[in-house]
């Protein structure tokens, strides 16, 4: 028994990334309030992890019906900042462990970004996460960094 629970275990570290569902993707997205209501394919999924760092990154194929909504969303968020405007880097601006959880909302020449940072307390990493809306493309990036 206890041979298979490790087994299964190892496995599923090592298959991480092929286990990676739709329903995953969605849950992710869905923490910073985005949602995507049309059928979508995932493209990409790769993540990564060393000694007290974790990366995941994921890029769907979303309906054009929905990056046009979710651009729309973006532009529409109380603390948008437009292409030329200056952005202030969001983990400057509480503390890091203690602090509260934002999100910031922008555009590139490119894209259309909302961030989501969260402190865990103290000796935890904070989560950080970046979802990236191309603005010609029918493509959403997901990016989570943990240090």
């Amino acid at each position: 028994m206890v041979g298979l629970t490790l087994m299964y275990l190892i496995g599923t570290v090592i298959f991480e990334d092929q286990l990676f569902t739709k329903t995953n993707a969605k849950n992710l997205l869905l923490e910073q309030r985005i949602v995507l209501n049309d059928e979508f394919q995932i493209i990409e999924n790769k993540s990564m992890s060393g000694i007290g760092d974790y990366y995941h990154t994921f890029t769907l194929k979303i309906s054009t019906k929905d990056r046009l909504r979710l651009i729309k969303e973006i532009a529409a968020s109380e603390n948008f900042k437009k292409v030329n405007e200056i952005q202030e880097d969001i983990t400057k601006k509480t503390d890091r462990h203690t602090g509260n959880r934002l999100t910031q909302n922008y555009e590139t020449e490119a894209q259309f970004i909302r961030v989501y940072f969260k402190p865990q307390g103290e000796g935890y990493a904070p989560t950080y996460r970046k979802i990236e809306i191309d603005k010609n493309r029918d493509l959403l990036i997901f990016e989570d960094i943990d240090e």
